[in-house]
């Protein structure tokens, strides 16, 4: 059977131990293995390697073997409780040897837990399960967890008792990590409030978050933004040493300058104009944004944006000037332009 995202959701917070198998397909290996990793976790739970209730094959061992998997299936344990078989990197080269098992399973057989990479319609491995009363197929989407997967995720991490704030906050990051990175930062979260029974703040999660290098010159941009030209120096030597180019710089200030010139021509305002900007901007910084916006206004975010178009061309044309002084200059022309 074929589960829609919303039955996924259910079923990964409570998997059926009866059921004879389950597939998770998708683009992303990092997002399937994660969702696999959580069924197993659910299913089997704690002690199950210690108990050898779960059997672990990778696909490509089949081709020497095929009756492994079947023989790992109908295999008796010493330890009681739920098994699984978990098949790793599966895919149409292996739907008939899963048919098969799938047509012999049992009651009381392991389960088997199979993941692929992206699989058509016409997979013959896909059709397998999606015809299967007794087995799932599902579609694992690059998309970011929604409320209820972040939910779930707090529980399991011992987190409860967020405000509508907080939990806006760990959204908006959950749109802007990669699946490993927000678990870790979850985990961080439940460890830094352990033992602390207040309710978690947007400013606790940001604590938590993973700090980049990328946030590290978006700091840098609100600055030049907020005209503070002292502070300009020692942060670009900074990113200068982490190894950011001025290119880079760049790039990521008129990716900031257009989006405050979007927000200030939005007719229904600043705040609007930064809360319809696609990507969204991190909760930390919209407020910011919002200030650095109507203090700028739309002609000298035009007079920036030019700044920043011709900073680019020196850049990347054939003059020998060092382009890292060049960005320098530019950043503090923008921050007295903001003064101006």
């Amino acid at each position: 059977m074929k589960l829609s995202p919303r039955e996924a959701a259910r079923y990964f917070a409570r998997p059926d131990p009866d059921r004879a198998g389950l597939l998770l397909y998708g683009p992303d290996p990092m997002r399937v293995a994660l969702k696999r990793q959580e069924v197993i976790a659910t299913l089997l739970g704690p002690g199950a390697e210690e108990e050898m209730r779960l059997t672990r094959m990778m696909a490509g061992d089949l081709r020497a073997d095929p009756a492994a998997l079947l023989d790992a299936i109908k295999a008796r344990g010493f330890f009681p409780g739920p098994r699984v078989v978990f098949l790793e990197d599966a895919s149409d080269t292996q739907a008939d040897t899963v048919v098969s098992v799938l047509e012999d399973w049992q009651p009381g057989d392991a389960q088997l837990v199979v993941t692929a990479r992206q699989l058509t319609p016409r997979s013959g491995l896909r059709k397998a399960f999606e015809a299967h009363r007794n087995a799932y197929a599902v579609a694992i989407y690059d998309d970011p967890p929604g409320r209820d997967e972040i939910e779930a995720m707090l529980a399991r991490a011992g987190l409860s008792g967020l405000d509508r704030s907080a939990m806006g906050a760990l959204a908006d990051l959950a749109t802007a990590l990669d699946p490993g990175d927000f678990r870790q930062t979850v985990e961080k979260l439940a460890l830094y409030k352990l033992g602390d029974a207040a309710p978690v703040t947007p400013d606790e999660v940001a604590v938590c978050a993973p700090r980049s290098t990328e946030a590290d010159a978006d700091d840098l941009i609100h600055i030049v933004a907020e005209a503070n030209t002292a502070a300009i120096g020692p942060l670009l030597r900074r990113l200068e040493a982490q190894g950011v180019t001025p290119v880079t710089l760049c790039i990521a200030a008129t990716r900031h300058f257009r989006a405050l010139h979007a927000a200030t021509a939005d007719p229904g305002g600043p705040a609007q104009g930064i809360a319809r900007l696609r990507p969204p901007v991190h909760f930390k910084a919209r407020d910011r944004m919002v200030r650095q916006a109507q203090a700028w206004g739309l002609r000298r975010l035009e007079q920036a944006l030019g700044l920043l178009i011709d900073t680019d061309l020196v850049l990347r044309s054939s003059q020998r000037a060092p382009q890292m002084a060049v960005m320098e200059r530019s950043l503090i022309r923008l921050a007295r332009l903001a003064k101006a």
